[in-house]
């Protein structure tokens, strides 16, 4: 997955979830963030950011952030529409017969559903953003979305479907990732339903650049 275009800017502020003020081009310039979670050990004041500027003359704001270097050195992609567009590209080289996006399981869309042979496969996907020491987290805020489809995922994997939980990580260093539950312990609960229900947790970790993210590797399954 590229970005057609990439700026770099200054992490100014973040007024509330949806936008951040940036230092760009020596003024100050309200973006769009594409990443409605916290991400409060991220987006600090002067950290380096990465935007994108979609041709849209409808919009509010001219950009979106995309990426931040944290102060680590370690560079995250936080485009929260990132995760299922590069799981898209590593699905598609994988040999399925049929592949389909948002699919309609139970009274939930799950990310993907696959076909190879006999065998049916349900995939949700969960961008990581979160990293504490090497390990990366999840969530950084309460979901109870989240854990709504993992219990989707328990039941299509009682039905006799390969179902999985997959953790796209958007940096790196990191190969795997545990559930927040200092945040959410009903998502890590669900986690662990999950696994003994036969639920695989893979954990794909990325190439992440300014102006692209790959996933190199699925651990687990």
């Amino acid at each position: 997955m590229r970005y057609d275009n990439i700026t770099k800017a200054v992490f100014v502020n973040r007024p509330n979830r949806f936008i951040a003020e940036v230092e760009l081009g020596g003024h100050i310039e309200t973006v769009h963030v594409k990443n409605t979670g916290r991400c409060r050990e991220l987006l600090v004041p002067g950290s380096e950011v990465w935007l994108t500027a979609p041709d849209n003359p409808k919009r509010k704001t001219k950009y979106d952030l995309v990426a931040v270097r944290k102060n680590t050195g370690v560079l995250f992609n936080i485009d929260s529409q990132a995760p299922n567009k590069v799981m898209r590209e590593w699905l598609e080289q994988q040999g399925y017969d049929r592949i389909m996006p948002e699919y309609t399981y139970g009274s939930s869309r799950i990310d993907f559903y696959m076909e190879r042979g006999s065998n049916k496969y349900l995939i949700e996907v969960k961008g990581c953003t979160l990293e504490k020491d090497g390990v990366g987290y999840f969530p950084d805020a309460p979901t109870e979305r989240g854990v709504k489809h993992i219990r989707e995922l328990i039941n299509a994997a009682e039905e006799g479907y390969n179902a999985a939980l997959a953790f796209v990580i958007q940096m790196e260093g990191v190969t795997e990732v545990r559930p927040n539950t200092a945040t959410h312990a009903e998502f890590g609960k669900a986690v662990n339903e999950a696994e003994k229900a036969g639920v695989k947790i893979l954990f794909c970790t990325c190439k992440a650049e300014p102006d692209s993210l790959v996933i190199t590797d699925m651990i687990g399954g």
